[in-house]
């Protein structure tokens, strides 16, 4: 039992994947995944089903197994503690995603804001400036907004602190 406890901590320190994971040209997913905890962690502690829906997201549009999109989000959970600005990540981003693949992952972030049913301020401004850092055209924002905002149908009972939305429906995970 302490063997695989100690496997796990070395895992997350160190993972083992093909690739390394750091924050160089080509560890756009590392960056990205670290906005997107960014941005179920902006307005508190991520609930459960943002957490289940950023497992969801990253398996299907990085085409990464389980165990895989574990090991991103625990390694992106310690770069995204670290970081002291969005900038840390959009300029990877940036420099490694073509346009379509940025507007991509605002959607990806839409579709984590809309997961738990309510957006908050916060999480509508982190978006809003990760889509500027990233040169995602205020109306692509916008547009990409609605487009997740009308799949979320209304969600019961979850108007606390924000716009009451509810779950959003999977777009194409192609990437």
């Amino acid at each position: 039992m302490l063997d695989k406890l100690r496997q796990f901590i070395t895992d997350v320190v160190a993972p083992s994947a093909p690739d390394e994971l750091t924050l160089d040209d080509g560890g756009y997913r590392l960056a990205a995944t670290a906005l997107l905890i960014h941005v179920i962690s902006i307005d508190g502690d991520p609930s459960e089903v943002e957490k289940q829906k950023l497992h969801s997201l990253l398996e299907q549009r990085f085409g990464l197994d389980a165990a895989t999109a574990t090991r991103l989000i625990a390694s992106a959970t310690l770069v995204e503690g670290e970081a002291v600005d969005l900038y840390h990540f959009t300029s990877v981003i940036m420099r490694s995603v073509n346009e379509q693949g940025r507007l991509r992952i605002v959607e990806m972030m839409w579709e984590l804001v809309y997961a738990d049913g309510t957006v908050t301020e916060f999480e509508e401004n982190v978006v809003w400036r990760a889509a500027d850092l990233l040169a995602v055209s205020t109306r692509d924002r916008v547009t990409l907004r609605q487009k997740v905002a009308a799949a979320a149908p209304v969600a019961p009972g979850a108007a606390q602190g924000g716009t009451t939305m509810g779950s959003v429906a999977e777009v194409d995970p192609a990437n």
